[in-house]
């Protein structure tokens, strides 16, 4: 059911596996309650979507989801034959799949739903404690690029760890080669100081925004930086954690 995700940790996925419904509706209510954004891939195309959870109806044993902008992208969801989704809750990577999605309509807008999942991966890295940048004043990483390419040029963030970074390229400069190494970059990292090191790219992930747009997301690893570095982004990542608490805090 889940090799489809290519994944190096699905290896043993069925060590991740939850099969209590009582469970698995808890999880996907709180993804829908905390508005986490989810991946839909359609089995066999190289799109990939972004929706998110209506609703759960553990009566009706129906999941709710927010349908694109796109006729046409919706068509090919609703003729797609296996769907595949991922999102995060609380830290957690989330990862379920349905053979299908039916039309419906949620509120008075077209919506897709699916049958509550049978089964459901939680996988937890416990690594790199990985936390999204703010999105209204990013965070920004400088790269020295060739010429041809525009030579030095800025990227937002979309998340930190101690591992690396995810960098979002909407103008596709830096292509997706996985491996290739950028030296010399540079992190400004608010009320904390600038971190220069080379990063490699890991990994490469296409996203298809409701409004149509490509975005493209490249996860980055740190290569051999300084002790002192790491310790400013450690730094920066506790601020950010602070914020986030006081924040949730604040609201309760």
């Amino acid at each position: 059911m889940y090799p489809h995700f290519q994944d190096v940790e699905l290896e043993n996925w069925h060590d991740f596996e939850i099969e209590s419904r009582k469970e698995i509706v808890a999880l996907l209510r709180g993804i829908g309650d905390k508005n986490q954004l989810i991946r839909m891939l359609i089995h066999g195309e190289a799109d990939v979507c972004v929706t998110s959870i209506l609703d759960v109806d553990d009566q009706l044993d129906t999941v709710v989801l927010d349908s694109s902008i796109d006729p046409e992208q919706n068509q090919r969801i609703l003729a797609a034959r296996g769907l595949s989704f991922e999102t995060t809750l609380d830290k957690v990577r989330i990862l379920f799949a349905a053979e299908r999605v039916e039309p419906t309509v949620f509120e008075g807008t077209p919506a897709f739903k699916m049958t509550v999942p049978p089964t459901l991966i939680r996988l937890q890295r416990r690594e790199f404690y990985r936390i999204a940048t703010p999105v209204t004043n990013p965070v920004r990483v400088v790269i020295a690029l060739p010429e041809q390419l525009g030579g030095v040029t800025t990227f937002p963030l979309a998340d930190i760890s101690c591992g690396g970074i995810a960098i979002l390229d909407n103008k596709m400069l830096l292509g997706d080669a996985i491996g290739k190494e950028y030296l010399n970059c540079r992190i400004d990292l608010p009320e904390i100081g600038q971190v220069t090191t080379a990063l490699q790219v890991r990994n490469s992930l296409d996203l298809t925004l409701l409004n149509n747009k490509t975005n493209r997301r490249l996860g980055c690893e740190f290569v051999n930086i300084p002790r002192g570095m790491l310790a400013y982004v450690q730094r920066y990542i506790t601020r950010l954690e602070r914020e986030r608490n006081a924040r949730i805090a604040g609201l309760a």
